[in-house]
Order: C-alpha cells, then structure tokens, then sequence
C-alpha cells in the first residue's frame, strides 16, 4: 500500500531570512520556532535526511510545501522574487528524488496576479501537484476578490489547493488568545485552537463569497481533519436559507474539499470525517516536522485504522493519485 504525506512542511535559508528582515521579533509564533528550535534542520533538509525521516515513518511519496507563513507576510516585489527560487529549489529536490518527492507551489499572495501565473509555470513547467496557501494574506482572508485570480488559475489547471493555517490576525491574537503568558499563548494561537479556527473560517468564506461556484472545478485540501468546521456543519447549515448559493454549504465539503490528518492521529476524528464526508473525501498527511511519525506510525495509523481495505487505500494513495491525474499539465 503506498502512503502519501501530503502536508509536509521544509524552509529555505533565503525565505529564513527575508522573515528576519521584515519581522526581526519574529512575532508571529511559527515563524520563531521555524528558526529556533529543533525542527529548524529537518524544514531546511530536503535530501537524505528527509528521505530516511520519510522511511522511518512509513511515508512512500512527501508533497513538500514550504511552512506558514510562507512568503505572506512579506512585502509583494520581494515575495513574487523568492517564490521562483523557492519553487525551483522543491523542483531540484523532486529530480533528485522522484518517487519519493512532490511539490506544492510557495506563492506570493501579497501579489496575486503573480502567483496566479507562478502556479501555472509550477504545474507545466516544474510538474508540481498544486500549490500551498496560508488562510490570510496583507490583513485579508483569501475568500477576498483579489485573490480569486489564484483559485481561476487553480480551477483551470485543476489543481488542488492546499489551504493551510497562519497565525490569527494580530488584533484578534490581543483579543482572543492572550492573558496566560507563553509559550501557552503563542500556543493558543496557533496549533492548539486559533489556527484551526481562522482556516476553517476561511474556507466558510470561500463558499460564502461564490468562490466555488464560480470555479466548480477547484479542490481544496484541508488539514487538522477539517479546520474545526468538519466538526460543526450540521449547525453551519442554518446559512442555507440566507444564501443564493448552489447547493447547501455542506454540499461544498463532498464536492471540493479534501481533508487530511494534518498529524493528528485519532481513529476518533477519522470515523467522524468518514460519516461526515466519506472516504473519497479523505487523504493522508503527517505534518512534517512539527508532528513527526516515526517508528512506522504514519503507516500503523492506517493499518490500524477502523475502515475496510478499500477505504484504507483511497486514504493512503487512492484519492490524492486520481486527483493528480486529472491535472492539466
């Protein structure tokens, strides 16, 4: 059985310092563990590191993505210029390690038009799977028109869109998630509840704004089983009849979303996201290096795991080898 990770995470030295530059503080929380702590040379090692980390795991195949905040935070002219290095570095690494690497596109969202263009010369060009985005960019959610240019390129290349966590908006991180000191509200913040929360929110507002049915062909992968709002949708429903949209809001979660693990690895959550959305909505990913599996864990997660042998493999290759086929290239 073949297992993909699909939310696997490295850093270039080039983006690590152009965040020093721009926020020397490192204020937003990921960004200072990213630089500063013992996951630092595993995000920077796209070669054999990686590749025994992989093994030891029981990954076959990593879709590498550069971590969050990726190149959002940084100011347009300087962003649109390290997504090509960026993007061209995940594509020496996947020549020197095809069976084993993939890629999602880094792109500069503070220009969206630029990266709207970055992701079709990704596809075409480097052969990349999609790309990766984090859930705001220069003080807006991405269900904002600006950025739409991204989801029509996406939706014509057929695409999957990665749409993983940043960090709260600072006035919402004053408001919401601070008053226990750190590191807990850093934490809070980010991987323990704000995240989770500003993603799932983002992706509500997605399907709020029309983004889907405007680009019904776009697929977005969503980690953490869902972003919280997997768990809620049933409550999410009274939008219904407020909305002119094309189906329920719920609806959008079977036709155009995907979901992974996103490193948590609960049978708990699965069955929910089984009933909830079905196997063919479900892929795997173990969060790499901020989770790390090893052991063989990310591959006993699915040997375990409470589904027959037809679902366990859609989860472990199925679903996400049929969504790369109908790529255009």
């Amino acid at each position: 059985m073949r297992l993909y990770g699909l939310e696997e995470h490295f850093l270039t030295a080039d983006v690590a310092r152009a965040w020093r530059r721009h926020d020397p503080r490192l204020a937003e929380p990921m960004m200072e563990r990213a630089l500063t702590s013992n996951v630092t040379a595993d995000l920077l090692d796209l070669g054999d590191g990686r590749i025994a980390a992989m093994d030891d795991a029981g990954i076959d195949t990593a879709v590498l993505s550069l971590t969050t905040p990726g190149l959002q935070n940084l100011p347009a002219a300087e962003a649109v210029a390290l997504q090509t290095l960026v993007n061209d570095t995940v594509a020496d690494a996947v020549r020197r390690n095809p069976d084993r690497l993939q890629g999602f596109a880094a792109l500069a969202t503070p220009a969206p038009a630029a990266a709207a263009d970055e992701l079709r010369r990704a596809v075409t060009e480097l052969g990349f799977a999609g790309a990766l985005v984090n859930a705001h960019s220069g003080g807006r959610f991405l269900d904002a028109p600006e950025f739409w240019d991204v989801y029509e390129a996406a939706a014509d290349l057929r695409a999957p869109v990665y749409l993983h966590p940043r960090a709260p908006f600072p006035a919402v991180v004053e408001a919401s998630y601070r008053g226990f000191g750190e590191p807990v509200d850093g934490m809070l913040a980010t991987g323990a509840f704000g995240w989770h929360h500003d993603a799932g929110l983002t992706v509500l507002r997605m399907i709020l704004a029309g983004v889907f049915d405007r680009f019904p062909e776009l697929q977005v992968v969503l980690g953490h089983w869902g972003e919280v709002v997997l768990f809620y949708l049933d409550r999410v429903a009274v939008l219904d009849e407020l909305t002119s949209l094309r189906q329920p809001v719920a609806e959008y979660f079977r036709t155009n979303v995907f979901v992974t693990p996103g490193g948590i690895s609960s049978h708990r959550y699965l069955r929910w996201s089984l009933e909830v959305v079905g196997a063919e909505r479900i892929m795997y990913a173990s969060d790499h290096p901020f989770n790390t599996e090893r052991g063989g864990s990310a591959r006993a997660f699915l040997d375990s795991a409470p589904v027959t042998d037809f679902e366990r493999e859609l989860i472990a290759h199925g679903n996400w080898e049929r969504l790369v086929a109908g790529i255009r290239r």
